[in-house]
């Protein structure tokens, strides 16, 4: 069957479908995304403004007339951080449930870490044995951790690099100040579920998702996304411990000219990168593979899994 993913990201409205069946990995057929950046549209009491409410609905549409176009017969929509934390939430999925007929489930930050894990260990297989996964997002760092298909740990942090961007880094370049004070919030908001994490025991494979750690991957020297998704792909702390004050040092225009950074995410990359080498370095990780599937991936699958169960 042909499904589609809709997912209401932080950054990113992106629809992904899929051609799927139980017992098989599903097989990309079109993908559809607007930079919305929800994260960045909310005013001074949390809420997404009306502006930014009216063009997600706009997108939205968008998405729905390209799901038709490409033969969807099923879709499953869903939102993250940047609605479930909007101080108008319900008021959000109200409108998009009576002007588009589009129903959002709203995702819990640990649902993201258990589905992004699911994909990651579907990716990788059972050899990779004990898997710690981080994955950055606009809104939040999901991380897991696990043996088996449900991680034993999942936690999700309000650490996102929009989010991040937003408060801490007004200026273009960063104050180096700005910077400092940043890397302490993120250190200390990691430090704080480590030990959650390191009582099951060291992992024995680490992964990272998401577009934040893809861009940073490339920049270290990792192919680019068009030699295709089964080329190997890490990212050493070594390489993005160089690149972190080259990052800060940079204007956003500057960073945008880089290899494998997009214009919409180069003003996000430098938190992105601060939460990155935060998070390695708390959990005494030397070396991430990049994984290509991440929580839309893991929707699809968790779907999948459910038609097979009686």
């Amino acid at each position: 069957m042909r499904l589609g993913v809709l997912d209401v990201g932080s950054n990113t409205v992106h629809l992904l479908v899929v051609d799927a069946h139980p017992g098989a990995r599903p097989l990309p057929a079109h993908s559809y995304k607007v930079e919305l950046r929800l994260a960045q549209l909310l005013d001074d009491s949390g809420s997404i403004h009306p502006e930014g409410v009216d063009r997600l609905i706009a997108v939205i549409k968008e998405a729905l007339e390209a799901a038709e176009d490409k033969g969807v017969e099923d879709l499953l929509p869903f939102a993250t951080s940047a609605v479930r934390e909007a101080g108008n939430a319900d008021e959000v999925l109200a409108r998009v449930r009576d002007e588009t007929g589009v129903e959002l489930q709203v995702l819990t930050g640990a649902e993201e870490a258990r589905l992004t894990f699911l994909a990651a260990r579907r990716w990788f297989g059972w050899s990779a044995g004990k898997l710690l996964v981080l994955d950055i997002g606009g809104g939040s760092l999901e991380i897991a951790y696990g043996m088996d298909e449900e991680p034993d740990a999942a936690a999700s942090l309000p650490l996102g690099a929009g989010r991040l961007t937003a408060g801490w880094l007004p200026t273009d370049p960063a104050d180096p100040a700005e910077v400092k004070a940043l890397r302490r919030h993120v250190r200390t908001q990691i430090a704080r579920t480590v030990g959650e994490f390191s009582r099951f025991g060291a992992p024995d494979h680490v992964v990272a998702t998401s577009k934040t750690f893809k861009q940073l991957a490339r920049l270290a020297g990792a192919a680019r996304s068009a030699d295709g998704l089964y080329v190997p792909r890490e990212l050493k702390r070594r390489s993005l411990e160089d690149w972190v004050p080259r990052l800060a040092a940079m204007t956003t225009a500057e960073r945008a000219e880089l290899p494998g950074v997009s214009e919409g995410r180069a003003g996000q990359l430098l938190a992105g990168a601060v939460v990155a080498e935060g998070a390695m370095a708390l959990f005494e990780v030397e070396t991430v593979d990049i994984c290509p599937w991440a929580l839309r991936e893991g929707v699809i699958l968790r779907n999948l899994d459910q038609m097979t169960t009686p």
